[in-house]
């Protein structure tokens, strides 16, 4: 036997020992996967789909149009299949190309139009006949279906939303790229790896499942790699007070004099805080306190099932309300300055409403951070405000009386399905990657519960019925209402924002009733529009001092400006901020001793039901 056949004989036994050492893993990880499944509760199946009345509707209107002009099915059914066809003649014509060149023949090549779509980036969606066809027959079979649904007539304008979400879920979900056998990615990975990722990827898939009591979250950050309050969330500050509601977080001065009335915080109770103190370089709230600013910021609770008649009230009050007199109290000042951050802006808005009702003006300026007060265009999230989905929200919260935190995640996410859902799940489960250590889906991923009768109230008052801007909207005895805010506010919106789109916050601004008003649109989404550090110079903002006009005409008419909107909203905040005084520190107040170390605990609380 020569050292060659010696060699590839002790090759193949590490592969046949390598293949049962993976065979073994895949048994015991196919017993874990059984169990995790047979023990997950299950969900209310009105939160997977539309009432299937719609679909029934939306067909009956395809077939009585195309019995109509029946002539219009046959034209599209043509282009169907032309199409179809032309895809496996370009399919055989890649073939025999690529055979001419394995036999150094020249084969002729046709010039087709770049196919612009990160899915299918690799070079063998192009070179490889197999995939070339996968692909160009996916995109006609999408085409297909977009084209018959906008031919659907009689529908109005929320059913033919919902009908065009649900069928770009359905060809997002049948895309080649998230099956193994028609993704090169994956396949060359296996192979690669002699099947190592594939096992990898099983892992992965059975550890999400158990982290989520067998719901299907996926998983999109490395979350050994980041721990709160020690590489994120780390400014220096300290808990002053704390309720069932929320812990309250006064942070630690950098200058020796500060603004004489404090700033009072409220990010939304969706998710944690933090996404405003990420890490040092792009915190909002260093840099707030950087600016000579007395800060508290509101740290909610990450609520379970004894917070089940929790209400809108109870945020009202033992949040906002009591976070503004512990700050004044602290502070020594009658006034502060408010900030809202989507939720928690609605709910600022509500609350100012509340206090304007009252005679009280505890509040100097608000700011809102992508806050919707008008609801009356739901913008993208039309498909799950209609009363099916809501009726089967009730329905899940149930006698736990919380809505669990995967519902939103999940709805979240598929407004941005590639990106969020089968990206993330193609590179975890089927190609055996570790999620990247990414801080910003790091907090994604850490959500939080709702109670179930706050979920109710702002589902139902709110975004469905729009109370606050038509009949008001009832809160401890009085009727609250979008006219009533009349203090100075500043409202910082983003572009491509697809939670609180900006032309809908624009809408809401122009009905409250303050004489100050600035409307800032910021470059970027929902996050990255609002955490926008000056020293990264990426995102500009538009605005524009006539709020008289539509949206469409205010853009026209905007002014931009490269670089963060941070400095244009201190510059405000400073001529409603008082003069200079010595700065505060944490716990010097006796009636409000330091409790904890910011970040505090409720921030630490994972979402469990």
């Amino acid at each position: 036997m020569t050292t060659t056949d010696k060699s590839i004989e002790a090759s193949s036994a590490e592969q046949i020992d390598q293949l049962k050492e993976n065979l073994v893993r895949v048994e015991h990880l196919s017993k874990r996967l059984i169990e995790v499944l047979a023990q997950k509760k299950g969900h209310n199946p009105g939160l997977d789909a539309p009432n299937q009345e719609l679909f029934a509707r939306a067909a009956s209107s395809y077939w009585a149009a195309m019995a109509q002009n029946p002539t219009r099915l046959l034209e599209q059914q043509v282009q169907y299949w032309g199409k179809s066809v032309q895809n496996f003649a370009e399919a055989q014509q890649a073939m025999a190309q690529t055979l001419a060149a394995a036999q150094n023949e020249e084969g002729e090549t046709t010039e087709r139009p770049a196919v612009n779509d990160r899915r299918f980036a690799n070079p063998m969606w192009e070179t490889n006949p197999y995939f070339r066809f996968l692909r160009d027959q996916y995109l006609t079979n999408a085409e297909a279906i977009r084209t018959a649904v906008d031919e659907v007539e009689d529908l109005d304008r929320v059913d033919r939303q919902r009908l065009g979400y649900f069928a770009d879920q359905i060809i997002n979900m049948m895309a080649p790229t998230n099956f193994l056998a028609t993704n090169p990615d994956a396949l060359e990975k296996a192979l690669e790896t002699d099947g190592q990722s594939l096992i990898d990827g099983l892992e992965n898939l059975v550890a999400d499942l158990e982290a989520n009591d067998g719901e299907l979250i996926v998983r999109l950050a490395d979350e050994n790699a980041f721990e709160i309050g020690h590489n994120i969330a780390t400014t220096p500050g300290e808990v002053v007070y704390r309720n069932r509601m929320m812990e309250l977080i006064q942070y630690h001065p950098t200058t020796e004099t500060v603004h004489e009335t404090p700033i009072v915080l409220f990010p939304p109770w969706i998710n944690k805080f933090y996404i405003l103190d990420l890490k040092e370089k792009n915190s909002l709230i260093k840099w707030i306190t950087d600016q000579g600013y007395s800060l508290f910021v509101v740290s909610w609770i990450n609520p379970n099932s004894d917070y089940a008649d929790v209400g809108m009230e109870d945020y009202v009050e033992e949040g906002f309300l009591k976070a503004i007199e512990v700050a004044k109290e602290i502070s020594g000042t009658k006034q502060v300055n408010a900030v809202g951050y989507c939720i928690a802006g609605t709910t600022l808005s509500l609350t100012l409403s509340l206090l304007k009702q009252r005679g009280d003006k505890s509040v100097k300026s608000a700011t809102f951070f992508t806050a919707l007060t008008d609801f009356s265009d739901q913008g993208d999230f039309t498909p799950f405000l209609q009363n099916d989905f809501v009726d089967a929200i009730e329905a899940e919260i149930g006698e736990d009386g919380i809505m669990p935190h995967y519902i939103m995640a999940r709805t979240f996410s598929f407004l941005r399905a590639n990106d969020l859902v089968y990206g993330p799940a193609i590179r975890s489960y089927m190609m055996g990657e570790t999620p990247p250590a990414f801080d910003l889906l790091y907090w994604n991923g850490d959500g939080a519960n709702l109670p179930g009768k706050m979920a109710v109230q702002y589902l139902r008052g709110l975004c469905q019925d729009n109370k606050f801007v038509t009949d008001g909207f009832e809160l401890f005895g009085h009727t609250l209402h979008v006219r009533d805010v009349d203090v100075p506010l500043m409202a910082i919106t983003c572009e491509t924002d697809h939670i609180a789109a900006w032309k809908q916050c624009y809408r809401g601004v122009q009905q409250m009733g303050s004489r100050s008003k600035s409307f800032v649109v910021s470059q970027s989404g929902h996050i990255a529009g609002i955490v926008n550090p000056v020293s990264r110079n990426k995102y500009g903002h538009y605005v524009n001092a006539d709020l008289s006009l539509d949206a469409d005409d205010w853009m026209e008419g905007a002014e931009f400006t490269e670089g963060s909107w941070w400095p244009r909203w201190e510059a405000w905040l400073k001529k409603r901020s008082g003069k200079q005084v010595p700065a505060r520190v944490p716990g010097a107040h006796k009636s409000y001793p330091v409790l904890e170390q910011a970040p505090g605990n409720y921030v630490r609380a994972k979402a469990r039901g």
